[in-house]
This record gives structure tokens, C-alpha cells and sequence, in this order.
């Protein structure tokens, strides 16, 4: 065994990680399930079932390891990855949702069949397929891996096959419905560990002489607590670089990753498809808006935490935070929770990857071309599909240490395709005059442009960050230009050819942006008009306590 882990720990975790591989078996499997119900849950999901799993198909291992890697390094300012999402979550419910559920649509590519033709939907599968096996699931591997490995010195690659292989067997063997169902126990676990982690490392505080904000504060870097920072940098003697994480590029670049993540991707809203009304679809896209509060205080605080109390023992490791507060903080017992509260939070965001490429596979690619599949032979080229994916990801994986941070790497990787699909998205269903050729152009234009930026900025070529480093471009603000230019390819290609037929549009996009506020209230306070607007006040009123 590695440092830090006892014979109680490593039980706690062996227990946890059988138990929940049952209950997903049990939860999910039947012997003659049908494709609605293995890639749908039989659309019989309540809200609090779908905002509990929107909020852990997004928090992964990456997120608790990545956020506190990001709280040591540039402070709560990364926490606006998360605060910003309560924005695309309101957005999400109150604008797509409708849409995506009166449509009775499997995959958000059929939506986008309906809306611009059946390339585009073809295209778009394909992109969602493999950012779902290059993002969620590949560098999800990678930080479960470095968990292992700092816990029971196991070989990586060992770690990275046998986390794989639970995951798979009971999302393969019991659908969507063995997901959302794991997903509600982990999401308890996942927090409680957080909180309590949190908790000890509060109280830890008192021994190095941290007895107040003020004391703390002036512990940590210089804006390390803030949530909002300026535009320029303090970087070499006498020069200023572009922040990173400005304000600028906060309320700029987020909403491009934002709505693409939120309201498009396949991972997520395939939470919402399930729902069993369209209320519950949208009070649970809100509800996870709310609990996505709650990171910024257990997950990236505590990496500010951790420089305070262990700098010298973390130095220029920042991935390794989360592996050393939880070794010197935490009591046998407990760590051994945190330690299968961090496997939950990986195996929930693979489990929800794997489900969805199941079904873009046998709905989008597989049906189409043979329409005729007989139900169950669907769900057989789903599983067979989900087995596939887990391979090639375990292979991605092994490149996850290219990039300068965990986090980094799952916000940097979307910039090859987010901002197109953002754009077809949002446009298209605000301005109905946007046609098939238009968003066809817009995608094609960002996976070429977005390849190249990828290629040269991992660096996949050569060894220097050519537009982070030498020109001093932070990500988060190419992701906003490559938007502006994919919506400016949008336009001019749709407005030069001809206009989609009205009938081809009636009902695939609003009329009036307003008509999203229009209509009777649904139980008061659980209208999510109620829920949003609730949530929306909150947000302002925690922006301006962390200014």
C-alpha cells in the first residue's frame, strides 16, 4: 500500500466500490430492457433525481482534484467555473429545456436534425462522441489514476483499467436508470466528504496562528480570495500579461463553454430527456444551478486552505493539494470515505459519458442507417458501443499530465468545437432565418480553426504554448473569439443561402425571447420561473460579498 491509506481505509473503499457496482446493477438491469428505458430511464425521472444527477455527471474526480489544484494556484477566482454555471443552468431550463422535451427527442443531435437538416446531425454526434470520450471520460481517468496512485502507490495504468471496468460493467449492464440512481448516492457521499474536508482543514487553521478572515487573508496570495480579478497581470519585472482569469474573460469566455457544456452536450442534458414532465426537466436543470453553490466552498476554498497550511510540503505540485490535505488532515476512517467519495465522483462523470455515446451510437448513427434495428438489438450496439468508448479513453488518458493543470486540460480541450456548437445552438433557436448550410459552416469552421489552436497550444507540436505563453492569450478569451467568428460564419453563410421552410422551424425556437417568462405559475414556488429568479438573487448577492 502508498502512504496515508489504512487497512480501515482501503476496506471502507473496497466495500463502497462493490456496493455501489450492485446497486447500479440492480437499479437498472432487465433482462428485456428497451432502448427508452436502458437510454432514458423509461423518461420517469423527477427533478430532485435529475438536478442530483446534472450536478455528479459534472463533478468528477477532476473537479475535486482540479478545483483545489486551482484554489492553491490562482485562488477562488477558479470558482467562477462554477457560480457561472448557476447562470447556463437558469438558461438551460428556461430557454432549451421546453424545446428539448416537446420534442420527445433521445439525443440533442435529433434535435438538431429537426432544427438544420440530417448532416448537421451527423456531424454533431460525431463531435459529441468524442469529446465525451477526450474530456469526460479520458482525463476523468487520468485524475482518478493520480488518487490511486497517491493513496496505494498502484500502478496507473492498473488503476486507470480497474476504474474503467466498474464503471462500464454497471452502466453497460443497467443503463440510465442504474446512473441516476448511483448518481443520488454519490452525490451525498461527494458532498459529505467535501464538506468535511473543508471542515478539518478550518480547524487546522488555528494552529499556524489563522484565527480570523483578516489573518487568513493575509496569509494567502495577493486576490487569492477574490472571485473578480482585473484584466492585467503582474508578470516579469516591469511587465503586465493578460490575466488568465480576469473578469474579462470570466463573463466573456465562460458563457461560451457555459451553454455548450450545460445546454447542448449530450452528457448532460440527456438528464433532462429523462424527465417525466416538462416541469420536472426544468426545476431540475434550476436545482442544479442551486447546488452548484456549494464547490466554491468545499472544493476550491480548501485549496486555498492548503497553501496556507502545507505550501512548503505541495511547492510547484499544485494537482497534489486534495492527495495532502486529505493525508494530513483527515482521520482513519474518514479518509478512506473522502478516498470513495472521489472514486464516486469519477465513476458518476464516466457512467453518464458512457450512457449517452450509447445512445448517440445506436440512435443517431446506427438507426439511421439501418431504420429497421429491432429495439433490442439497439440497446446491444449501445452497450457494445459504451465497451468501445471505455478502451479508446483508457488509452487518451495516459496524455493527461501534457497539460499545465487538470482543470486546464477540460477546458481547454472544448475550445476545438464548443464555440461553433454554442453558436448554432444559441442562434438557432432565438433567429429562425438560421438554416442547415449556416450551421454546417459554423462547426466545420471551429473544429478546423479549434484543431490548429489545440495543436500548437497543448502543445501537441513542439514544446512552447504558443498563444497561452508567447502571445499571452488566455484560453478562456479564445474560446469568446473563436464564438464571435463561428456566429459571424453562421450569419453570412445562412443569409446566402436560402431560408429554412416556416413549417421546418414551427416550434424548434422561440417566437419572442420573452415568451420564456410568459405563462401560468406551476406550484409558486416550484415554478422555475420562481426557482430562477430565487437562484439568480442569490448569485448577485454572493458576487458582491467576494468582490
Amino acid at each position: 500500500m502508498g502512504s496515508g491509506i489504512s487497512t480501515i481505509d482501503t476496506i471502507i473503499i473496497i466495500v463502497y466500490l462493490v456496493g455501489i457496482m450492485a446497486v447500479g446493477i440492480l437499479a437498472g438491469f432487465k433482462k428485456d430492457t428497451s432502448s427508452e428505458d436502458f437510454f432514458l430511464g423509461g423518461r420517469s425521472l423527477k427533478w430532485p433525481i435529475i438536478g442530483t444527477g446534472l450536478f455528479c455527471a459534472n463533478i468528477s474526480t477532476i473537479h475535486l482534484v482540479g478545483l483545489a489544484s486551482s484554489g492553491y494556484q490562482h485562488g477562488l477566482v477558479v470558482g467562477n467555473f462554477e457560480w457561472m454555471a448557476a447562470f447556463c443552468l437558469i438558461l438551460l431550463g428556461m430557454v432549451f429545456a421546453p424545446f428539448y422535451f416537446r420534442s420527445k427527442i433521445s439525443t440533442l443531435p435529433e434535435y438538431v436534425e429537426k432544427r438544420y437538416g440530417s448532416v448537421a446531425r451527423s456531424f454533431l454526434a460525431g463531435i459529441f462522441i468524442m469529446s465525451a470520450l477526450l474530456v469526460h471520460i479520458g482525463i476523468s481517468l487520468y485524475a482518478g489514476a493520480k488518487v490511486l496512485e497517491a493513496f496505494f502507490g498502484i500502478n496507473y495504468i492498473v488503476s486507470i483499467i480497474g476504474i474503467s471496468v466498474i464503471t462500464a460493467i454497471y452502466t453497460i449492464l443497467g443503463g440510465l436508470k442504474a446512473v441516476m440512481i448511483t448518481d443520488a448516492i454519490q452525490a451525498v457521499l461527494l458532498l459529505g466528504g467535501a464538506a468535511l474536508l473543508t471542515g478539518f482543514g478550518i480547524q487546522a487553521l488555528p494552529e499556524v496562528g489563522i484565527d480570523s478572515w483578516a489573518a487568513f487573508k493575509a496569509a494567502c496570495k495577493p486576490d487569492q480570495l477574490s472571485m473578480i480579478q482585473p484584466i492585467l497581470a503582474e508578470g516579469a519585472p516591469g511587465r503586465f500579461d493578460l490575466n488568465e482569469f480576469s473578469w474579462y474573460s470570466i463573463l466573456f469566455g465562460y458563457p461560451v463553454l457555459g451553454i455548450w457544456y450545460w445546454c447542448t452536450d449530450q452528457t448532460i442534458v440527456q438528464k433532462i430527456l429523462s424527465a417525466k414532465t416538462e416541469k420536472d426537466g426544468r426545476d431540475g436543470a434550476i436545482f442544479a444551478g442551486y447546488l452548484k453553490i456549494l464547490p466554491v466552498f468545499l472544493m476550491v476554498l480548501p485549496g486555498a486552505i492548503g497553501y496556507v497550511l502545507f505550501k512548503e510540503k505541495i511547492g510547484d505540485d499544485p494537482d497534489s493539494t486534495l492527495m495532502v490535505m486529505m493525508t494530513e488532515l483527515l482521520p482513519v476512517g474518514i479518509r478512506g470515505l473522502m478516498a470513495a467519495g472521489l472514486l464516486a465522483a469519477l465513476m458518476s462523470t464516466i457512467e453518464a459519458a458512457l450512457n449517452s455515446t450509447a445512445t448517440m451510437a445506436a440512435e443517431d448513427i446506427f438507426k439511421r442507417v439501418r431504420p429497421g434495428t429491432p429495439d433490442r438489438q439497439l440497446v446491444t450496439i449501445g452497450r457494445i458501443t459504451a465497451g468501445v468508448v471505455v478502451v479508446l479513453a483508457m488509452l487518451w488518458s495516459t496524455q493527461g499530465g501534457k497539460f499545465g493543470s487538470i482543470f486546464e486540460a477540460i477546458n481547454k480541450i472544448p475550445m476545438a468545437f464548443a464555440p461553433g456548437i454554442t453558436a448554432i445552438f444559441l442562434w438557432g433557436i432565438f433567429w429562425k432565418r438560421g438554416n442547415n448550410q449556416g450551421a454546417l459552416a459554423a462547426m466545420v469552421f471551429n473544429v478546423v480553426i479549434g484543431l490548429v489552436y489545440l495543436a500548437i497550444d497543448i502543445p501537441l507540436i513542439g514544446e512552447k504554448q504558443l498563444i497561452a505563453k508567447e502571445l499571452g492569450i488566455p484560453f478562456m478569451q479564445v474560446g469568446w473569439y473563436l464564438f464571435i467568428l463561428s456566429s459571424l460564419v453562421y450569419f453570412v453563410v445562412s443569409l446566402a443561402t436560402p431560408a429554412p421552410a416556416a413549417e421546418k422551424v414551427e416550434g424548434l425556437c422561440w417566437t419572442r425571447p420573452l415568451d420564456a417568462l410568459r405563462g401560468k405559475l406551476e406550484g409558486t414556488i416550484t415554478d422555475p420561473r420562481v426557482m430562477a429568479a430565487i437562484l439568480f438573487a442569490i448569485m448577485i448577492v454572493l458576487y458582491s460579498m467576494l468582490h
